[in-house]
Formats: structure tokens, C-alpha cells, sequence
């Protein structure tokens, strides 16, 4: 049973650095002065910010093969209810929080002298013109789902070789749809454009300057994403039937080694890309994942290295809640503003230009004030993590 809990706690620690990394990736002091290894790829290469998304989603393949154990992997109204219950929860919550920041940034907007707050107000919690279909949480939701339904229909010795196809069948529609190219016939664009238009996606910037709707979180584009999730729901299963925790580690290390080459090797025919999650990307950063995992399993199971993880176990055990906080959190800096002699300036610019801009440079301020943010979520996430208190989604 000890050894059971030590495990656990490694997938906590490593589902809490993701979730911090993402934190601290999407809330610069300003996105124009960030350090390299803290901006993702503007297309083809990776970056380590480009690996706590897919970091996560590995983690959450592993814990779905632990939460789907209890239905003992087969297909049953109590496994559905769940299964759509928390789809439509994560789906739900991705929608709210771009709505969120439609009314927020709306209301907000005291440079519109032609209406009041309130009428301004009123006018974005009824407005939904712009509501991004697609996003992080979606994208969770989804993939989840399929990857749950995969599961329970398909036998476990299986799962690699529909991974396989899995991965195969999407270069292929990569490769024959333009979806190695940044442009509007991108085919991940197009699906998206045609199912929800222009006014509900995510814009990307082309080398031009110009604008075009791509979404990095598209329809097609999370068909990899439920193999990322299947991986991850192998490593739960290495994870659960090897006994010995040296094994385990020597496991995955290996697993890992074998995924990260085959990406690093395919990627001269498939390039790494995060926006379009190619299949050379999932290998990799599972791959990356599985050795991460297994590191930390090395660190805290096997050494008794663990008084450093308490930090990041405050966003492991709340993952999803952590990180709908953070959104919830920059939402709101950024979008309330007032008025200063030198212009209209947004809570989140004041922090940065007034206060952490005279400690250090553009770039360490930017660094700072991510930290910073980081922190602050960290403290409402410890005080939930000792009183125990654990928000399912």
C-alpha cells in the first residue's frame, strides 16, 4: 500500500509542474520581452513550454487508466454517466472561461465613454459572437472522452497498434490536406472555418503580420491528442502490473528512450510541431514524459527525495481547478483597468511597468512577474492541499 501512495505521489508532483508550467507560460509581465525557452515555437521545433500540454495529457492517460480500473475496463451505465458528466463539465468550463473574458475585457473597457459599466456589462454577458469554441479544456474534454470510449470497447493488446494507425492515418491527412503549412488551406483550419466560422476560432500570426484563423487547439487536430492520452493509459498499465518500483523505472526509461528517438528520427519526414500536434511531436513528448515520470519516480519512490515536491503537489492534487484558477486570475488583471496620467493602463500592465520594470530589465520583469502570478495561485492551491480539500471535475 506505501508503495502504491509514493507512486501516486509522483503523478502528482509531475501533473503539478505541468500545471505550474502552464501557468507561467500564458501570464509573461508582456509577451514582447520573454526568454526563449519560455516562448513555444513559432511553428516546426519545440521548446520546454511546448512540453507541459502534452505533459499533462500523458498524466492524464495514466490516471485515466487508474480511474477506469474501478469499472474494471468495461463498458457500463455507471462508466457512461461519469464519462459524460465530466466531458460536458471540462467541455463547459473551456467555453465559460472565454466567456469570461469576452464580458470581463467588455465591462472593463473604460475607454468606451459611449456606454456605462453596467450597459457594457449587460452587453458581453449576453453577447456570444466571439465565443472561442475551442481551447485547452476542450481539448482535455475530448480527448478524454475517446480515449475513455477507446479503452473499454478495445482489448488492452490492442492499444498499441491502434495507436499506430492512429498516428499514421493523421500524417496522411496532414500530408495530403496542406497541414504542414501555416495558411487558410491548412485542412485543420478549414474543418475548423467551416464548422464554426472565422468569429469563434483562435487567429495566428503568418510571418506577414497578417492574421488568419487557425485554431492550435482544433477538431483535427486533437485526433492525435487521444493517442497522446493512450500512451499515457499504457504507461498507467506498465505503472499497476510491474511489481518491482526498479522495474517500473527501468520501464519507462526505456519506453521513453524508444518513443523519443522514433520522433526525433521521423520528424526529418514529419516535422515537430506543437500547433498542429503532429505524430512526430506526440512520440516525443511522450517520450519525454514517460522519462520524466520515470525520474521522478527514481527521485521521490526510490531515494526519499520529496520534501521539495510539497510545492508543486498544491497544483497536482487540484489540477484542473489550478488551472481554471490561473485563467480565472489573468482574466482579471488584465482586463480591469483605470485611468493614470500617462493613459489607460490594465492592473496587469501597472504591476509590470510600475513596480517590477525598476527591479530588473524587460525580460527578468516579465520572468518576475510570472513567478509572481505563479505564487499567488500557489497559495490558494497549499491552503486547499492541507486542509485537504480535493476539487473533482
Amino acid at each position: 500500500m506505501a508503495q502504491k501512495q509514493q507512486r501516486l505521489l509522483s503523478l502528482d508532483v509531475l501533473r503539478g509542474i505541468t500545471i505550474a508550467g502552464m501557468i507561467m507560460v500564458n501570464n509573461p509581465g508582456s509577451w514582447s520581452a520573454i526568454y526563449a525557452p519560455l516562448r513555444h515555437a513559432s511553428w516546426n521545433g519545440l521548446t520546454p513550454t511546448d512540453l507541459v500540454f502534452p505533459f499533462f495529457m500523458f498524466i492524464m492517460g495514466v490516471s485515466t487508466y487508474m480511474s477506469l480500473s474501478k469499472f474494471d475496463f468495461k463498458f457500463s451505465t455507471a462508466f457512461l454517466k461519469k464519462l459524460i458528466k465530466r466531458t460536458l463539465i471540462i467541455f463547459a468550463i473551456g467555453l465559460a472561461i472565454d466567456w469570461f473574458a469576452n464580458v470581463c475585457y467588455g465591462a472593463f473597457n473604460i475607454s468606451d465613454v459611449t456606454q456605462s459599466f453596467g450597459e457594457r456589462l449587460i452587453q458581453g454577458l449576453v453577447s456570444f459572437d466571439h465565443l472561442r469554441i475551442l481551447g485547452v479544456m476542450q481539448r482535455l474534454a475530448l480527448s478524454y472522452c475517446f480515449a475513455s470510449l477507446i479503452v473499454v470497447f478495445v482489448p488492452l493488446k490492442y492499444l498499441l497498434k491502434l495507436i499506430v494507425l492512429i498516428l499514421i492515418g493523421y500524417f496522411c491527412m496532414l500530408y495530403y490536406g496542406n497541414g504542414f503549412e501555416l495558411s487558410d488551406t491548412n485542412i485543420i483550419a478549414r474543418v475548423d472555418l467551416s464548422l464554426w466560422g472565422a468569429d469563434h476560432m483562435y487567429k495566428e500570426y503568418l510571418p506577414d503580420g497578417s492574421l488568419i484563423p487557425f485554431d492550435p487547439e482544433g477538431l483535427l487536430s486533437t485526433i492525435p491528442c487521444i493517442a497522446q492520452v493512450l500512451i499515457g493509459f499504457l504507461a498507467g498499465d506498465l505503472l499497476k502490473n510491474t511489481s518491482d518500483i526498479h522495474q517500473k523505472v527501468e520501464r519507462l526509461l526505456i519506453w521513453g528512450t524508444i518513443l523519443f528517438f522514433a520522433g526525433a528520427l521521423l520528424s526529418y519526414g514529419c516535422p515537430i510541431n506543437k500547433k498542429i500536434w503532429s505524430p512526430t511531436y506526440v512520440l516525443v513528448t511522450c517520450g519525454l514524459a514517460s522519462s520524466f515520470l520515470g525520474l521522478l519516480i527514481w527521485i521521490i519512490d526510490i531515494n526519499g527525495k520529496k520534501r521539495w515536491s510539497s510545492f508543486f503537489e498544491a497544483f497536482g492534487v487540484n489540477p484542473l481547478f489550478m488551472y481554471v484558477l490561473g485563467a480565472f486570475l489573468s482574466i482579471l488583471l488584465g482586463s480591469i483597468c483605470f485611468q493614470t496620467s500617462e493613459g489607460i493602463i490594465s492592473l496587469h500592465g501597472y504591476i509590470y511597468q510600475s513596480i517590477l520594470s525598476h527591479i530588473a530589465d524587460p525580460y527578468m520583469s516579465s520572468l518576475l512577474f510570472a513567478v509572481a502570478f505563479i505564487m499567488v495561485n500557489w497559495v490558494i492551491g497549499y491552503i486547499l492541499y492541507k486542509k485537504k480539500i480535493y476539487i473533482k471535475i
